[in-house]
């Protein structure tokens, strides 16, 4: 599933593009996405301007005057710039066209969506979501509050978004192995400055993986139509059996709340 990073980068992608321009035509192939896409209400929008293209979690909201669209890439989806006599591939299912550019989205599962609100920021799927780990928000001490009270695996406290969002398994699997922190550590066992180092891992390892495009998961595309690149990076992730850089010990893999997590025995010993 494309993550933070990989939204992020999708959204610089689009920016300069499309940012200020006009909204000149609508096309929905497949209405029955996630959602079904509302179409009829989503064409009263052709004619104005598009302000501003953000990013909370993991949607992408492009903001006109009075309305906002929400874009979520689903498990398998990308959006990507294209001309507009571009052809159209198997699993397109959407384009909005912004002058001689268009949007388009791709999605084999079809488990993304497209949806309309004028109150983007209070919507069901956005209101309750936890802080950007990328803003001054997100601090140790931040942090540390909600440590103190949680007796749940710290993986499973930073995954949660509910607290902080974006921090998908790639990301947390890393950030933790840069601090130095069992994933299956009890979270209120953690010190002030443990959590401290474990805040700077978290933005390190995101800025690390926007700055070089995201992750290569297997569907993503950044929107010029190529994956990303920080996988090649990875210390832990989906190397299991093989030699820690740091210490030479086999890297190993358990599961917390379903997900796969990949540590270092050595460098990351669970204390009690």
């Amino acid at each position: 599933m494309p993550e933070l990073p990989e939204v992020e980068t999708t959204r610089r992608g689009i920016l300069p593009h499309i940012s200020r321009k006009t909204l000149t035509s609508v096309e929905i192939r497949q209405p029955s996405l996630r959602f079904p896409v509302p179409e009829a209400e989503i064409r009263t929008l052709i004619g104005e301007g598009l302000i501003a293209v953000n990013r909370r979690a993991k949607y992408l909201l492009l903001h006109f005057a009075h309305q906002t669209l929400i874009i979520h890439l689903g498990m398998s989806g990308s959006v990507r710039l294209v001309g507009t006599d571009s052809q159209w591939r198997k699993h397109d299912h959407w384009q909005l066209t912004f002058a001689d550019q268009g949007l388009r989205y791709h999605d084999p599962r079809r488990f993304g969506f497209l949806l309309l609100t004028d109150q983007p920021y209070q919507h069901p799927l956005l209101a309750s979501l936890g802080v950007e780990p990328l803003s001054h928000d997100f601090t140790p001490d931040y942090l540390y509050r909600f440590c103190q009270k949680r007796s749940s695996s710290i993986k499973s406290l930073i995954m949660n978004q509910h607290i902080v969002v974006g921090v998908g398994n790639i990301y947390a699997c890393e950030a933790l192995f840069q601090a130095r922190i069992h994933p299956n550590q009890s979270a209120k066992h953690l010190d002030y400055a443990r959590v401290g180092l474990l805040c700077t891992a978290i933005v390190d390892q995101l800025t690390m993986a926007i700055r070089q495009g995201g992750s290569t998961l297997r569907d993503f595309v950044n929107p010029d139509g190529n994956p990303g690149y920080f996988a090649q990076n990875l210390s832990v992730y989906g190397r299991e059996g093989q030699a820690c850089s740091v210490c030479g010990t086999a890297i190993e893999s358990i599961k917390i709340a379903g997900r796969a997590s990949f540590f270092c025995p050595k460098c990351q010993p669970l204390e009690h």
